[in-house]
């Protein structure tokens, strides 16, 4: 990956921001890599690293002939509309957003759980997941064969991040307003509550039912593990800034063993236990910001259920739900 020029498309944003500091963190040069931005000014500059800055280039004038590979954190607007552009010029894509989900020539990858499907990337196009559905099926990268996982219930509770920079001012705005003892009447644009000190059971835009971002777990678990394994995802937004934890709850075919998983869990790679039956022995939200890992807390059996058995499991979602495994896939697919 040293060698590869690569483009960050959407870097000013937490998620590209994220990746262009994991960029930094595996040792690629400034020279190396190349910022992007719909309709960045002129003289737009964006840090890299201590020492570094890049030039952020407009996306609409970029030539993709000068890189290898890119990273499109965007939205799936924007993805559909310059992704093909990169193809064109022979540049590897890997697409964070849902723009190629329901493509069959677009294989949807976390590293580590489904790294045999980058071959079906024919067009040198692959998509990764939301990074609730990574964090959730990264512990159960090695339990899935061998216990034949056949359903998933699990309930998120994601921070404001996962709608972006907007919505994190939202919740400093209200909290602020709040402790001033002042009206939150001008302050309720992204959420359709008030978010601050409250929680909010709807993430996306309601799809019958369900809402899109319940909807999203489900297709995508499917799409990474099997299309046997049957999800059912409960979304909720709650008041913080960076991360998401998960109550997930699984069944298997075959008879579940705690021990066993714990001992999978613990050989997955990017995944930590962390997981003491005592007043604080358990990972929270605050805990893992800047981190890359996911991390497991809570393992326990489902006595509610044959061969069941539950997990708490927390991520910072930029960090490990996104740049993580979206600079993973990028190394699977350049060296296919």
């Amino acid at each position: 990956m040293n060698k590869l020029k690569i483009a960050v498309v959407g870097v000013q944003e937490s998620r590209g921001r994220e990746i262009l500091g994991l960029l930094v963190e595996k040792g690629i040069k400034a020279e190396n890599v190349f910022a992007l931005e719909m309709k960045a000014p002129l003289g737009t500059m964006i840090s890299y690293g201590e020492d570094d800055d890049l030039d952020v280039y407009n996306l609409e004038e970029f030539d993709f002939a000068q890189v290898n590979a890119a990273i499109f954190a965007t939205s799936a607007e924007i993805s559909k509309k310059y992704v093909a552009k990169a193809l064109a010029k022979n540049c590897k894509v890997v697409d964070c957003s849902t723009a190629f989900f329901a493509d069959e020539d677009v294989p949807m990858v976390v590293a580590g759980v489904n790294d045999a499907d980058i071959i079906n990337a024919k067009r040198g196009l692959v998509s990764v997941p939301n990074a609730s559905v990574t964090q959730m099926v990264l512990p159960l990268a090695k339990l899935s064969e061998q216990f034949a996982i056949k359903r998933i219930v699990v309930s998120t509770y994601m921070s404001t991040s996962v709608y972006g920079k907007e919505a994190m001012d939202e919740l400093f705005a209200q909290v602020r307003k709040i402790y001033m003892n002042d009206t939150l009447v001008d302050d309720q644009s992204v959420f359709k509550k008030q978010i601050a000190f409250n929680v909010i059971p709807q993430v996306d835009e309601f799809i019958g039912e369900e809402t899109a971002a319940e909807w999203a777990m489900n297709a995508q678990a499917k799409k990474i593990l099997g299309g046997n394994v049957k999800v059912h995802a409960n979304c909720a937004i709650v008041p913080a800034f960076i991360g998401c934890g998960e109550f997930v709850n699984v069944e298997c075919d075959k008879e579940v063993d705690v021990d066993e998983i714990r001992k999978l869990i613990k050989q997955t790679k990017n995944v930590v236990v962390f997981d003491k039956n005592v007043d604080g022995g358990y990972v929270t939200l605050t805990d893992v910001q800047g981190e890359y890992a996911v991390y497991v807390s809570r393992l326990r059996q489902d006595a509610s259920i044959e061969n069941g058995f539950s997990f708490w499991c927390v991520a910072d979602n930029l960090c490990a739900g996104t740049a993580q495994n979206a600079v993973a896939v990028l190394d699977l697919l350049t060296q296919n």
